[in-house]
């Protein structure tokens, strides 16, 4: 047996380790979470639930997959929660974004709320849960439900390509993240990093290493209306993608496209 089948019988087995884990962890957490939490405040019940699940996921990634992460930019945090626009490639960034900011909702599908336990304590910490198969209602509902949470001292974390994309490539920008924080006079929060290169979009596997992860400076938009939310996504396109490619993540073809973004 070669060096390299050996190493990847190894991994698979790591994998598989990890899901068993992870699995058990949810069961138990989220069960325990829907019977105990909804008695909890709002903030002690998001540390509770969210943190608490989110830290174990990511601990389990690193010590049992293999997968460990290395962050740049924590001092551009703001102390006001805003918008959070960052890269999405695989699973694992909305488990530790979800640990390191709080309280935070997230743009996720409505479908995630019916799964069993999972889904229920998931719906006791305000998530915008859209309906994908509508577009127009979706972006009325992450404006009106955004501006609550951030109106509530929530962060709020938007995936502006609204699907994973493969490491390498970039992804249309949507503009409803953009025009939450334009309408909220709140800035936005844009983050890069190359997760998906470990933790890929497609099947289950898993390749050990570092993740890096870019925390960028916050970006203001320059005026209101239509035009304004415009050139501030157009902006954080453009940083996600110069940064995607600084790390290594994406690849040079993509690196000469155009912003692409939804109306």
């Amino acid at each position: 047996m070669t060096v390299n089948a050996h190493m990847s019988i190894v991994q698979t087995l790591r994998t598989v380790l990890f899901y068993l884990l992870l699995s058990s962890w949810s069961l138990v957490w989220c069960s325990l979470s829907f019977f105990v939490a909804a008695f909890m405040p709002f903030r002690t019940r998001y540390r509770f639930v969210n943190q608490t699940w989110c830290r174990v996921a990511v601990w389990l990634t690193k010590v049992v997959a293999g997968i460990d992460y290395q962050v740049t930019g924590l001092e551009n945090i703001p102390k006001q929660p805003c918008v959070i626009l960052a890269k999405h490639q695989s699973t694992w960034e909305t488990f530790y974004l979800s640990a390191l900011f709080e309280p935070l909702s997230q743009v996720i599908k409505r479908e995630l709320l019916y799964v069993p336990f999972f889904g229920w304590a998931m719906a006791m910490l305000k998530p915008i849960a859209i309906d994908r198969s509508n577009p127009k209602a979706a972006l009325k509902q992450l404006a009106k439900q955004g501006q609550e949470c951030l109106e509530q001292g929530c962060w709020v974390l938007v995936f502006p390509e609204g699907t994973r994309i493969p490491a390498g490539e970039m992804g249309k920008f949507s503009r409803g993240g953009t025009a939450l924080a334009v309408n909220a006079n709140l800035p936005i929060l844009p983050i890069a990093h190359n997760a998906g290169q470990y933790w890929p979009k497609d099947g289950w596997g898993k390749k050990p290493g570092t993740i890096q992860v870019v925390i960028g400076p916050v970006m203001h938009a320059e005026g209101t209306g239509p035009r304004a939310i415009a050139e501030l996504n157009d902006r954080a396109y453009e940083w996600v993608k110069q940064t995607q490619a600084a790390i290594g993540s994406l690849d040079p073809q993509a690196a000469q496209t155009e912003p692409k973004q939804d109306a």
